[in-house]
């Protein structure tokens, strides 16, 4: 498995955690009520699951069924499907100073994740709580797709968001974000274990 990197302009910035550090900011501005439509999925009414961006589309790229590609200079994200095929979706990807490629897998799947933000991101921003529990004030949104190396969490995430600006813009830390719709979408199609290449 090839060693996670950080790309070439961002190789001297200085690491810090990758779990979005603009979740804060996403928490603050999410104005979405917790109404209950099914027992499924209790927090998703229609605004909170913002667009969808799905799109089939020709690949070409010699990759295997259920493989994710993540394009971080286009900002899209490609799950193949067949020979020749894939899904596309939009995504956030990492701002200046928080990019990374290389290659990992899905090690874990959460359908609306609570989070934990870590203590260094709370030294640096005292308001934040200690833990955020599921639902749509929650920065990771209603799905989270865990990525592992070498059996280990890499604290990358693919993952929704409440904030729907986001998408398609360089903000998070290292993370990338879907739609509520489109990684609800994504998380159905994709399996413990997955390959993962972010370029």
């Amino acid at each position: 498995m090839n060693t996670m990197r950080r790309t070439a302009r961002d190789r001297h910035a200085r690491r810090t955690f990758s779990v979005c550090s603009v979740c804060a900011a996403a928490m603050l501005i999410s104005l979405f009520g917790a109404q209950r439509v099914s027992a499924g999925d209790p927090f998703a009414v229609p605004k909170t699951l913002g667009p969808q961006s799905r799109q089939e589309v020709a690949y070409s790229e010699a990759a295997s069924a259920g493989t994710i590609v993540v394009d971080t200079q286009a900002r899209v994200l490609y799950l193949v499907t067949r020979k020749g095929t894939a899904l596309k979706y939009d995504i956030g990807v990492g701002r200046e100073g928080f990019g990374w490629s290389g290659t990992t897998r899905v090690g874990a799947k959460r359908e609306w994740p609570d989070w934990r933000p870590p203590s260094d991101m709370r030294a640096r921003n005292p308001s934040l709580p200690e833990f955020v529990p599921a639902g749509p004030h929650n920065p990771l949104g209603a799905r989270a797709i865990y990525l592992y190396q070498g059996g280990r969490d890499t604290l990358y995430r693919i993952h929704g968001t409440n904030d729907n600006g986001a998408v398609g813009q360089a903000v998070t830390s290292g993370c990338f974000r879907l739609s509520n719709r489109d990684v609800i979408d994504l998380y159905e199609r994709v399996n413990v274990g997955a390959t993962v290449i972010v370029r």
